[in-house]
């Protein structure tokens, strides 16, 4: 099974937190969308797993896309790419897009799930991410959507400077309030080069509190689990068949296509990512060519990153497995490095399969971080 990642690079405007490649500039939305739809053909044969189970519109903001360009998009997948019988269709989008009629519109296309940005309900934190929505739409867009999909996510952010307790508690009793059965929720983070970066430095907004993000944090797996969301990942929580088969395919390793502006691909062997910028991109594939790099991962990498992304799930590492795919030396490796994080609490280990405690969760990646092979 495969997947495919479409990377739609439009926004109405910019999130202070953001380092995602978009452009704020629709003029070319109908010539980039033709453009999706020509790598889409020239890269059919790519994928080394043929049938595709996942699609994803990630972005940027993909509910800006027209009726008309979602059918040109999927009739190009369903024209060039053998589809399992009940694929994984998601649609990211912003609450401020989601009109009724909108939503019909989406309902009546391939769509399936929607993955919604709500970050929060409260509008200083809205307005302090410089977020195009507000609190009235970030409920009318879920109770809308209920109405017409099944299957439904949200964002949320925590560790918002001057967000308290009670606010971040709020959030995650409205989310219940609504039943939405997944939620994706992650730290807010300052990137490099962002407005949020620059507002910090500037003493405008108060930096971001890590001991603060780790509260939330804990508030936000216990708040969940306790009411019927499995912490499937780090930052993924699901009820009972609403895990998200997309990126649950990525943290398993699984092959897919990025396709778009700034789109990463994955085929077990090699990285490829395209280029970060639209005019390049349409100008190379009008031309027939993909504005590319690849990578190819050595043994060392893909050890790696099995770590990472394995410990960061309810999965967790398979020893044998381990042995299997990357040889008896890193075997040694990661269970030799795995004794003092286990004498620590941060690792345990149940019939060969070593999971991140409750106690190392929030510190997941830094703790798969001591666990790398790093070659000289």
């Amino acid at each position: 099974m495969s997947g495919i990642y479409i990377h739609i690079p439009f926004c109405k405007q910019a999130c202070h937190y953001c380092d995602f490649h978009f452009s704020t500039s629709l003029k070319k939305k109908g010539q980039l969308v033709e453009m999706l739809c020509k790598e889409l053909v020239l890269r059919k044969d790519e994928l080394t797993s043929p049938e595709i189970q996942t699609i994803y519109l990630g972005g940027g903001t993909p509910s800006l896309l027209e009726a008309d360009e979602l059918q040109q998009i999927f009739e190009t997948i369903y024209a060039n790419y053998k589809i399992a019988e009940n694929p994984e269709i998601t649609l990211e989008a912003n609450p401020d897009d989601l009109t009724e009629e909108k939503i019909k519109m989406l309902a009546a296309s391939k769509i399936n799930r929607l993955s919604i940005g709500i970050q929060s309900f409260f509008e200083e934190d809205l307005k302090l991410m410089n977020r195009a929505h507000n609190s009235e739409e970030a409920l009318k867009s879920i109770n809308l959507s209920k109405q017409y999909f099944d299957n439904i996510s949200i964002d949320l952010i925590y560790g918002i400077p001057g967000m308290s307790l009670e606010q971040w508690k709020r959030n995650l009793e409205i989310s219940l309030e609504l039943g939405v059965p997944h939620i994706s929720s992650y730290a807010l983070t300052v990137e490099p080069n962002t407005a949020l970066q620059k507002f910090i430095e500037r003493g405008k907004i108060k930096p971001v509190d890590d001991e603060a993000a780790k509260l939330h944090f804990e508030i936000l797996v216990e708040t969940l689990t306790k009411n019927g969301f499995e912490h499937y990942e780090f930052s993924n929580f699901g009820k009972p068949g609403y895990f998200s088969q997309n990126n649950t395919a990525y943290w398993l390793g699984k092959p897919y296509l990025g396709i778009g502006p700034a789109a990463h691909s994955y085929d077990g062997n090699s990285r490829k990512w395209n280029i970060s910028n639209n005019p390049i991109y349409i100008k190379s594939l009008v031309k027939g060519e993909i504005p590319q790099e690849t990578e190819e991962l050595s043994i060392s990498d893909k050890y790696n990153e099995y770590v990472m992304t394995r410990l960061r799930t309810k999965f967790g590492v398979d020893i044998d497995e381990v042995g299997e795919k990357f040889g008896e030396s890193y075997k040694d490796h990661f269970l030799n490095l795995a004794k003092p994080l286990q004498k620590e609490n941060l690792l345990k280990e149940t019939s060969g399969i070593f999971y991140i405690t409750s106690k190392g969760k929030f510190l997941s990646d830094g703790i798969a971080a001591d666990l790398f092979f790093l070659s000289e």
